[in-house]
């Protein structure tokens, strides 16, 4: 592997500048080389703010650069198969945003890609590398609150749905870009993969989905039971104004962890019309775990510079989706959901 690993962004959106920021001029041993998105103002606006001179219309035509060693892959899922399959066959190293694809079929194509390539495939589930969830993993993991019993865990968004997301057979919905996040979060804290799933959303702040798109939900609860025993819970919701709240709980035998607060700062006013205090809260995911994001990018090149296997590799992608879809079963059949058998 060369010295420098050249990296391209697929994606110039809000997620794809976190990764090209990040590439730019964070991580040791890699350099950003190029963007690519189809819309060519993205293109150019992400290269004016990033500093490059080099962007494409066409992924396709990044793969033929051979400053180009890996990709990451921060464009809508119903992409993603394709984009990943083509960059392993190309010997590019892949990293690709969560949700990973659009169902197992793909995620698989995914895998074996990487493993035909000889090329590593990492998944984005940087709440594994944030400092918070890092430090209740360790305490998990010795003991301190016992043997786990339950993981509960949430992500509610300020920001309404956006109108490609209606359509779930298009976008897989919340469960997908929402709480992929939980998903993931509850197979780490309790080792073991879902075994069934029985979920219920609703459209409680999307108004102007609801005739075009009936199934469409934006609010969603599951629960879940697990290989070992253990039981899990996640909600979810979109259009929530408040905040961005993103908060787990591990429950054990001897005592609980909590990760995650609202608050974003330690600073609390008081007065008579805050009825007993306000404090400001967190706007968004990108603030929020933008030292996660750098974490795991570095992550990622270091297991290229030093072929280790990534820290959050195409298995954990494939059963986030795998609970996805049976998640979404569960909603428009009204009944719990068997998840499958582990790879």
């Amino acid at each position: 592997m060369k010295s420098e690993i050249g990296i391209c962004v697929i994606g110039a959106g809000r997620a794809g500048l976190i990764h090209a920021r990040n590439f730019r001029s964070n991580v040791p041993g890699a350099r950003l080389v190029a963007v690519t998105d189809p819309v060519e103002s993205a293109c150019k606006s992400a290269c004016e703010t990033l500093g490059i001179d080099t962007y494409y219309l066409d992924y396709r035509e990044a793969l033929e650069n051979s400053r180009i060693n890996a990709v990451v892959v921060v464009a809508p899922t119903v992409f993603h198969r394709d984009i990943a399959v083509n960059a392993c066959d190309a010997k590019r190293h892949v990293f690709c945003e969560k949700p990973m694809a659009m169902n197992e079929a793909e995620c698989y194509d995914m895998i074996r890609a990487a493993e035909r390539g000889g090329v590593k495939l990492q998944i984005g589930f940087m709440r594994r590398f944030d400092a918070g969830f890092r430090q209740a993993k360790e305490i998990v993991t010795n003991g301190d609150v016992g043997d786990v019993v339950m993981v509960r865990s949430n992500t509610r968004g300020p920001s309404v749905p956006q109108p490609w997301m209606y359509d779930i057979k298009k976008s897989n919905g919340p469960l997908a870009e929402v709480n992929s996040h939980d998903i993931d979060t509850l197979r780490w804290f309790t080792e073991s993969e879902f075994s069934s799933v029985y979920a219920i959303g609703g459209n409680f702040r999307s108004p102007g989905a609801r005739a075009e798109f009936p199934d469409f939900y934006d609010n969603v609860v599951v629960s879940a039971a697990f290989a070992n025993g253990c039981q899990g819970i996640i909600d979810g919701a979109q259009g929530v104004g408040y905040a961005y709240d993103a908060r787990t709980e591990i429950l054990g035998t001897k005592g609980c962890v909590f990760v995650g607060k609202l608050q974003d700062r330690s600073v609390v006013t008081c007065t008579a019309d805050s009825h007993g205090g306000t404090y400001s809260t967190v706007p968004s995911w990108r603030q929020l775990f933008e030292p996660a994001y750098l974490a795991e990018d570095i992550a990622f090149a270091e297991s290229i510079a030093n072929d280790t296997a990534p820290r959050v590799t195409g298995k954990d992608g494939l059963m986030a989706v795998r609970v996805v879809n049976a998640g979404n079963t569960s909603i428009m059949e009204k009944r719990i959901v068997k998840c499958g058998t582990a790879l």
